[in-house]
């Protein structure tokens, strides 16, 4: 079964406090739906039109537990914390098998 993978990539932070309210719920919420940080705020290099603003990588064992984390309560809590604290480009995708 390929694994699933939350790809996250900040194009500003307008609000550091939501953001570090967003961030002491989400951590929390993804490990308990069984998300593994991969990568969190290290170098980027991005390329065309890329941005090189904090970028993030889960990995869950499946494409369906990363979608249904997305969509667990506490997760939820989590993004009504952030609000409108960010822009960030957001997206579950399915790893090779």
């Amino acid at each position: 079964m390929p694994k699933g993978y939350w790809v996250s990539v900040y194009r500003s932070i307008s609000d550091p406090e939501k953001l570090a309210a967003y961030n002491k719920l989400a951590g929390p919420a993804v490990k308990a739906a069984g998300g593994r940080v991969l990568a969190r705020d290290g170098r980027v290099v991005a390329h065309e039109a890329g941005i090189a603003q904090r970028t993030i990588l889960i990995e869950f064992d499946s494409f369906d537990q990363a979608v249904a984390a997305r969509a667990s309560a506490p997760y939820q809590e989590a993004l009504t914390a952030l609000a409108d604290g960010v822009e960030r480009d957001f997206r579950i995708i399915e790893g090779l098998d």
